[in-house]
């Protein structure tokens, strides 16, 4: 009887091992994040989400923006938008352009779910949210989310009226290809971008104090910032997280090497991406940084 009650206790423990065993490998795949510290350098408004979703996944989130986004005087896109009718294609490069139509359409009074004349592209899937959200018809969204794709798959453009809504900073590469296909290509600068605004370089260096598992930049101009404000030798060991190819291509251009870049160019690509690298390094480094 003895015996039978010791195997029974034993295989109470046994059973409760396991059970904590189960639950918390359940809590690591919830938070695959958990105990990293990454540093998001988007613009505070656009940052949000993204914060919230690491945090969600039980990263430790520092938040200082490398670049600022600004208004671009109105009278260009103002122009553009009251002359609507006569663009074939309104091309838009990134979200802060499609809200920056959507502002000025609105201060304007026009209805862009009644404009008649162009269709319009988008470069990526929060692009065309943006726009669809200001009541457009999206009728194009490359199959990859790079303008370079854009400029390749964009259809019906020989001889036509495109518009090319941009920031102020961005790469001339796609006015220069859709012209080089035949299209009469309008530029009109939607917003500007101030890289390493000064009020983040104070924060950046107290951030930079103490281990990072990653820093995200979701644009060239993220990491211009970046260093700008750092400098590259505080970077060089660190890990950078790019969220496509042009990004990327930003970072080797400063002398830094991107470890992790997103397949699909999107914020869940990045977050899909980083949990996949930390996953395989798994918990190791995390223990030791915090033994040393």
């Amino acid at each position: 009887m003895r015996h039978r009650r010791r195997g029974e206790r034993a295989a109470g423990r046994l059973r409760a091992q396991r059970a904590g065993t189960g639950r918390r490998a359940a809590a690591r795949a919830a938070r695959p994040l958990a105990g990293r510290r990454i540093l998001v350098t988007r613009p505070r408004a656009q940052a949000r989400a993204l914060c919230a979703r690491l945090r969600a996944l039980g990263a430790t989130v520092v938040a200082i923006p490398t670049i600022e986004i600004v208004p671009a005087p109105a009278r260009g896109l103002d122009r553009a938008l009251r002359r609507i009718g006569r663009y074939a294609w309104i091309v838009v490069t990134s979200a802060n352009g499609a809200r920056a139509v959507a502002a000025r359409a609105r201060a304007l009074g026009l209805d862009l779910r009644r404009a008649r004349g162009p269709r319009w592209a988008a470069v990526g899937p929060v692009t065309a949210a943006v726009l669809r959200a200001a009541g457009v018809r999206v009728a194009m969204v490359p199959s990859r989310y790079l303008t370079r794709a854009l400029g390749r798959e964009l259809p019906d453009v020989a001889g036509r009226r495109v518009l090319l809504v941009r920031a102020d900073l961005a790469s001339p590469a796609l006015a220069r290809r859709l012209a080089a296909r035949g299209a009469h290509v309008e530029t009109v600068v939607a917003y500007r971008t101030r890289v390493a605004p000064p009020a983040s370089a104070a924060p950046l260096r107290r951030a930079l104090e103490r281990p990072l598992d990653a820093i995200v930049c979701t644009s060239a101009s993220t990491v211009r910032g970046l260093v700008r404000l750092a400098g590259r030798a505080r970077l060089r060991a660190c890990t950078l997280a790019c969220i496509g190819p042009v990004t990327a291509a930003a970072a080797r251009a400063a002398g830094l090497r991107p470890r992790i870049v997103a397949r699909a160019h999107t914020v869940d690509g990045l977050l899909d991406a980083l949990v996949a690298d930390f996953q395989r390094k798994g918990a190791t480094d995390v223990l030791s940084r915090r033994a040393g």
